[in-house]
């Protein structure tokens, strides 16, 4: 019988496990239950994977979305594994080959959506499968769709405890990438695993570098950062609404970007050929609501921007976590400002949702405001909303990079909390700039505010600076937002020190947008760090080009024939055999017996030419 190493080397060609992973494998493999938390890009597949190939019968993998099931299916059946998925883009017949398959025995891997395992008739199937070929284990991943205080609640999720009721002897291995102490608790609790051994990795992704910066002009900072860093790169840029997702990919797709819309609204067909085009060709830029990316295993996404507030933490670092999962350098830009905070409370305050849900969801989206208005290490951030620690500095995002200037804001804080007061504490930023800086506007005539003590006060201050004085206020607790007042300011219990002189405030000082174009030099300078100078290199270009060959051949994503870290590693090796070949990172004996003459060609090629 193979080991689990031996697996890991000869079908999905690594010669090592990372992190947790063989403590999970085996755990699983001898029959026992496990919640795994383990960040995006950090190999949650490989946990149930070879588990379910270590032992009798069939794995099932309960997953929340077709695109995934579609993803990890190719990958599988590239290195040699019999899998198949059942979801509701299979025909009649396609379904019931599939299900005559699982019932011969002759599959390694089923892939199923929760609404279609949970039919009486595919339970029954399960038990016949059960008594005759055997289940080697249930696999339940994206499993903090379980939560109802999560971001992607999936009511299905929650009658999934029919696995441990109907299969008691079935180990299950429950998987999220983020889940916060609450959902954790939650996961357990609904699925039935307060027995299961908890393995739960680090929550930092090093190689992402996360910035935030204050909204000017959104689009022209996108475009910006878009030009400077990421020229031909394949991202996601999220939005909040399904229309500024269309117009921000009209708006790029004008400006010769290669950008495709996707939200909930657009008909399935045109979904779908976006979400392929994006999937199957490089440098493609999805331009989505949040309807978009959950699954999505894409490795070579080498950005994630936001033009508008994600919902909470969790949400933002959900989404982020879609970048650079091949662990090559990616980057996490949000341009934020305060009317993203009012717009995401109302529509939180105006939801349906009950009293308790919206106190939670308050708390969350609070946490994340306090992330952007931050001067400390986004890393450090983030992982302390998930209750881990980190050690230091991270030396990737833009607080350690470029540290943040802060000055005494307590009299700018005393003049602006004062405003709030004397004004009824039911007006918004602008009409409280307009008063601080004495403009002369039909509003402050009208409700008399040139005659207050805060009428003028501020003119040391720009408009600009003003506003980012309120935000930090409301990030720090001083002020809230009061929907019921149309998304005016009032005062909370923390003003009342300030305003007494009893307490100093800093504040971050945001600098002056940047203005300045990147020469050519420098919008490529951080991807020759990337890839140690590879797409300036021949062979590379050579390369990539005989793997989109290959992938459009047989109807793949490119990154499913080898991911962009084995094409790395083939270029900086150059390896001269078929021996050597099968050495690199992420060729197990399938690939290597499939591609690797093909690939020994360009190598070849390439040094005869050079």
């Amino acid at each position: 019988m193979a080991s689990a190493q031996q697996i890991l080397h000869d079908v999905f060609g690594y010669t090592q496990f990372r992190g947790a992973q063989q403590a999970i494998v085996e755990h699983v493999a001898a029959g026992g239950d496990a919640l795994v938390l383990m960040p995006t890009g950090g190999g949650k597949s490989l946990c149930y994977q070879i588990p379910a190939l270590l032992r009798e019968g069939v794995g099932i993998v309960v997953s929340p979305l077709i695109a995934l099931m579609q993803d990890q299916v190719d990958a599988l059946i590239q290195v040699g594994v019999k899998a198949a998925f059942l979801n509701s883009s299979l025909d009649a017949d396609s379904a019931r080959e599939v299900s005559a398959r699982l019932q011969r025995g002759d599959l390694d891997l089923l892939y199923v959506a929760p609404e279609r395992l949970l039919m009486p008739g595919f339970l029954a199937m399960l038990e016949q499968v059960e008594a005759h070929v055997g289940i080697a284990l249930f696999a339940i991943d994206e499993a903090h769709c379980v939560s109802q205080w999560g971001h992607d609640f999936r009511p299905e999720y929650r009658q999934l405890t029919v696995l441990h009721e109907r299969f008691p002897a079935v180990p299950r291995i429950a998987l999220t990438a983020t889940a916060d102490a609450p959902t954790r608790s939650e996961i357990v609790e609904r699925l039935g695993l307060q027995e299961a051994s908890q393995f739960v990795s680090s929550f930092d992704r090093p190689n992402i570098k996360y910035r935030v910066t204050q909204k000017n002009n959104a689009r022209k900072q996108l475009e910006t950062f878009l030009e400077n860093e990421h020229p031909n790169d394949a991202g996601i840029v999220y939005c909040l609404s399904r229309r500024k997702v269309e117009e921000t990919a009209d708006w790029l797709r004008e400006r010769g970007w290669d950008a495709l819309p996707y939200h909930a609204g657009l008909d399935a067909s045109t979904r779908n050929a976006n979400q392929q085009r994006f999937l199957r060709e490089e440098g493609v830029i999805m331009v989505a609501t949040v309807a978009f990316g959950m699954g999505i295993d894409k490795p070579n996404v080498r950005f994630v921007a936001h033009l508008d507030l994600p919902k909470s933490m969790e949400g933002y670092y959900q989404e982020t976590g879609r970048a650079g999962r091949d662990g090559l350098p990616a980057d996490a830009w949000m341009a934020y400002g305060l009317g993203d905070v009012v717009s995401m409370r109302q529509m939180l305050d105006g939801s349906d949702a009950p009293e308790e849900r919206k106190r939670v969801e308050r708390r969350k989206l609070d946490a994340l405001l306090g992330f952007c208005e931050s001067t400390a290490c986004r890393h450090q951030t983030i992982l302390r909303y998930f209750g881990e620690e980190h050690p230091g500095d991270c030396g990737q995002c833009d607080n350690c990079l470029e540290p943040v200037e802060t000055w005494d804001g307590t009299q700018a804080a005393q003049m602006a909390l004062s405003c709030v007061y004397r004004t009824g504490q039911r007006f918004g930023v602008v009409h409280l700039v307009d008063v601080l800086l004495g403009k002369e506007t039909d509003k402050i005539r009208q409700f008399n505010h040139h005659v207050l003590s805060t009428y003028g006060i501020g003119k040391e201050l720009t408009q600009a600076q003003w506003g980012s004085v309120f935000r930090q206020l409301v990030a720090a607790g001083y002020l809230e937002t009061d929907m019921e007042a149309y998304g005016g300011l009032k005062l909370l219990d923390a003003a009342r020190p300030v305003l007494k002189g009893e307490q100093a405030v800093w504040l971050r000082h945001d600098p002056e947008p940047e203005r300045r174009k990147a020469t050519k030099a420098e919008r490529a300078s951080r991807a020759r760090e990337a890839f140690a100078g590879a797409n300036d290199d021949p062979l590379w270009l050579a390369l990539k080009g005989k793997r989109l060959e290959l992938a459009r051949e047989q109807g793949v994503p490119p990154y499913v024939i080898f991911h962009d870290s084995t094409l790395l590693e083939i270029l900086n090796n150059k390896p001269q055999t078929l021996a050597e070949l099968g050495r690199i990172s992420g060729i197990g004996q399938a690939k290597l017996s499939r591609y690797g003459d093909a690939f020994l060609q360009v190598l070849e090629e390439s040094q005869g030419g050079g």
